[in-house]
């Protein structure tokens, strides 16, 4: 371990700062372009840094935390700055690609919207610490306030507290995703070891107490006082435990209204990777949907609302495992429009059919840069043009962003 003094050249994808040196690049955390800083320096990443001359982008964080707990990398660059990092991602990895697209300005996110988070906790003799990892670490950061997240979740943050003290059955960390609904909070708790009969009761009282509107443990409903509901457009959805949701209302109407904008006028659509319905209920208020989902349960909680809604068009419902059987390109005839939006490990092999098929306008969907430029690539290469990527904040400072690609079926790129 050496102390040294670098200068940062530019903003990781990570957050980090990199610095330039003769034995390659140093990664300085919380670090901004044009800084100097004084550092321990091992393995190409910086330690114990001391800021010597600041970045006119450079603003004060808005949460105590900041700086300790991993949930944030960019509170402290400037808005302008910030917004043209996470824009630029999405330009470096499609120019990668050899893509030609205009990318769209960021569609910023507010603060205080995310209705979704992933608490850690584990048991402290006593009591428990509850918080999110810190940067790269196993350590659980203890937090009092979240400026991300929606005010129900910071507001229950001593009930959630209380409540992983009780289903603590491990001295081991666990997780706890909290997702804020239109009838309450939706608790979903793994690894936090199985729960005795003493313990469920505890846990049943706690979360009915505290007002929650349903705890699972490990898969299992321990306790629903009511039915986790969400809005997809105006079609209300009960939520699968642990299901998939957006992680903020306005990214979701956000994503949505471009697909539906995009669709417009297509009669039959195919929705890949449906999830609960997020696309697929607005969709069907327009024309036919046929929805594709490889989980049982977000596929019937989307089945069961499109039942239940009557101003609908038709919606029909496949589970199905498009990683390992994608729809084929004679399948995908059937379309007049298709929007897809997987996991981050992306849709290569139904890319692969969709690029062979004929269907006239496409939407993608994607949580990660690199796969979503590795798909359009391959939708470019059967014979798409990308009209449009526009780039959504939906992980307010941190790395992550989202992106919806627009394309249509008029040539090669």
């Amino acid at each position: 371990m050496t102390r040294q003094t670098l200068l940062i050249d530019r903003l990781g994808a990570q957050g980090d700062g990199i610095a330039e040196t003769p034995s390659g690049p140093v990664y300085v955390p919380f670090a901004l372009p044009g800084e100097t800083v004084e550092a321990l320096v091992q393995k190409g990443r910086a330690q114990k840094v001391e800021l010597q001359a600041a970045a006119p982008q450079r603003v004060k964080p808005v949460c105590r935390h900041f700086g300790e707990c991993g949930g944030c990398a960019a509170q402290h660059l400037e808005a302008g700055a910030y917004s043209e990092w996470k824009r630029d991602k999405l330009v470096r990895v499609l120019a990668a690609r050899g893509i030609a697209a205009d990318v769209a300005s960021l569609a910023a996110c507010p603060p205080a919207s995310r209705r979704r988070v992933m608490l850690s906790a584990r048991r402290l003799g006593a009591g428990v610490v509850l918080g999110f990892n810190a940067a790269q670490s196993h350590r659980i950061v203890a937090i009092e306030d979240c400026p991300v997240a929606v005010p129900e979740i910071v507001a229950a943050l001593d009930a959630l507290r209380d409540l992983a003290k009780v289903v603590a059955a491990t001295p081991k960390a666990f997780h706890m995703a909290v997702t804020a609904t239109a009838t309450g909070l939706d608790i979903a708790v793994e690894g936090s070891g199985r729960l005795g009969a003493k313990q469920r009761r505890a846990a049943v009282d706690c979360t009915l107490a505290k007002g929650f509107a349903r705890l699972t443990v490990d898969g299992e409903v321990v306790v629903e006082a009511r039915q986790p509901t969400v809005l997809f457009g105006d079609v209300p959805v009960i939520l699968p435990p642990g299901g998939f949701l957006q992680a903020t209302a306005g990214a979701e109407a956000a994503m949505a209204g471009l697909v539906e904008t995009h669709l417009e006028g297509a009669g039959h659509v195919a929705d890949l990777f449906a999830g609960s319905g997020t696309f697929a209920l607005r969709l069907a208020r327009r024309g036919r949907v046929y929805a594709v989902e490889g989980d049982a349960a977000a596929l019937a909680a989307l089945d069961r609302a499109a039942r239940q809604w009557p101003a609908l068009k038709p919606v029909t419902a496949e589970k199905r495992d498009l990683f390992h059987r994608p729809l084929t390109a004679k399948e995908l005839a059937a379309f007049d429009g298709l929007v897809f939006d997987p996991p981050r490990a992306g849709a290569e092999a139904q890319c692969r059919q969709i690029a062979a098929s004929g269907i006239p306008r496409v939407a993608a969907v994607s949580c990660n840069p690199g796969t979503l430029a590795r798909d359009l690539a391959i939708l470019c290469e059967g014979g798409y043009r990308v009209r449009v990527v526009v780039p959504i904040d939906q992980f307010l400072w941190s790395p992550h962003v989202e992106a919806v690609a627009l394309l249509e079926r008029t040539g090669r790129c």
